[in-house]
């Protein structure tokens, strides 16, 4: 019998505090990773032929929840007695480094704010303060999700998911864009802001702007959806979507939930972002499942050689975005593309038929022709093209020519 609600249970309360399980089979008939929020909802309701994928998934992510959440830079409680493991082993970044992730999921030694009574006080150290500016946001939105999780569980996706237009090929649209015009296929980017640009673009419609680039050439297109960074949203991506616009639709959000891929498919995206610095492999192979499951593409970004080696050794990747921009200093070097796409890797690259994707520190027709040259067959674009009066019109100044279908023909 579980003793009196409320009562403590060796050092933990019971019942215990609804918690965000890292991307593992549970044990318990759940879609591995996601907290249902009920029982009673089978997992595969909500997407249906899962059941084979969600059985395939066990063997590949088969370290245990305790020592994934300690990879991840959480604290968790070692198994069977509840005592709380020390802070300095929860985040060890010699496991984090064979473990390739460089973001620690969230800080080390819990919040720098702490509460006695009425009071508020702070305590920052090296475990609760971030690092860099992607680890802050990564930080926040570990906040947000688990909020959002409780708001909405996943049994309440299931109606939205049904309701949901059909996923399209986002894939077959870069490859279409490329065949059609010899260039690199761009993905377009609806943002209003950056962390470090700020406001980009204070008369902000993303359907008129969606629209705009999808008359002047866009393969697809990327829509922000974090709020506090970015100042994006979901609603822009439905409203896209619902406008009409044809383009396939990148939901771009920093993803560390497998929660996040269903919610981001219930808004109508039909890819998603994965960033190989905050995920470790285990969880970037089993969210490529759910992808699939889903009907979605899934861009797999780098940032410099040993995440690109980690991402070209798992299965199923088909998109592979190289980001320009230092995750540390938020600099950008154009010949980091060139870099991670010389050797063997781009041997690999070839046989295994992947796009890669160019991004950042891309704003003109020099630009565009150095990193197809290095072997790059899309682009993502945002600010140079967000930032002109007519970002539609400022396409063919991209890449120096019209890319729309009418000035193909």
């Amino acid at each position: 019998m579980p003793p009196p609600h409320g009562a403590l249970h060796g050092r933990r309360r019971w019942p215990p505090e609804p918690r965000a399980y890292p991307l593992h089979q549970r044990g318990d008939g759940q879609i591995p990773g996601l907290d249902m929020g009920s029982p009673r909802i089978p997992s595969c309701e909500v997407s249906g032929g899962c059941r084979g994928v969600v059985q395939d998934s066990v063997d590949e992510v088969a370290t245990s929840s305790h020592a994934a959440e300690a990879n991840a830079g959480g604290t968790t409680e070692q198994e069977g007695n509840g005592s709380p493991v020390a802070a300095a082993a929860a985040y060890s970044p010699v496991v984090a480094g064979v473990d390739g992730i460089r973001i620690r999921r969230r800080p080390v030694t819990g919040p720098a704010v702490h509460y006695v009574g009425p009071f508020q006080f702070r305590l920052e150290n090296e475990g609760n303060t971030p690092r860099n500016i992607l680890e802050k946001i990564i930080w926040n939105k570990d906040v947000e999700v688990s909020q959002m999780k409780e708001r909405r569980p996943l049994y309440m996706l299931k109606g939205p998911l049904e309701a949901a237009p059909p996923a399209r090929d986002f894939v077959g649209a870069l490859k279409a864009s490329y065949d059609r015009t010899g260039l690199p296929a761009l993905i377009a980017e609806v943002k209003k802001a950056s962390p470090s640009r700020g406001v980009i673009r204070e008369n902000f419609d993303p359907v008129q702007i969606a629209q705009a680039y999808e008359k002047n050439g866009a393969a697809c297109l990327s829509v922000l959806t974090d709020e506090k960074y970015f100042q994006g949203s979901f609603y822009n991506l439905e409203a896209i979507r619902n406008a009409g616009v044809q383009c396939p639709l990148l939901c771009k959000e920093f993803i560390i939930d497998a929660w996040q891929l269903y919610y981001a498919r219930s808004k109508g995206a039909d890819a998603v972002l994965l960033i190989a610095a905050v995920l470790p492999d285990r969880d970037i192979k089993y969210m490529l499942k759910i992808c699939k499951i889903l009907g979605m593409a899934a861009l797999v970004e780098v940032h410099d050689e040993r995440e690109m080696d980690r991402v070209l050794g798992i299965d199923g990747v088909q998109l592979i975005g190289i980001n320009n921009r230092n995750l540390e200093t938020f600099e950008v070097d154009i010949t980091n593309t060139k870099k991670l796409l010389e050797g063997e890797r781009g041997q690999v690259i070839a046989q295994k038929d992947v796009i890669v994707v160019g991004e950042s520190a891309l704003f003109t027709p020099d630009d565009i022709s150095f990193v197809q040259n290095a072997g790059v067959k899309a682009v993502l674009v945002g600010e140079s093209l967000i930032k002109q009066e007519d970002p539609g019109k400022a396409i063919a100044g991209l890449f120096g020519k019209d890319i729309s279908h009418a000035g193909a023909t």
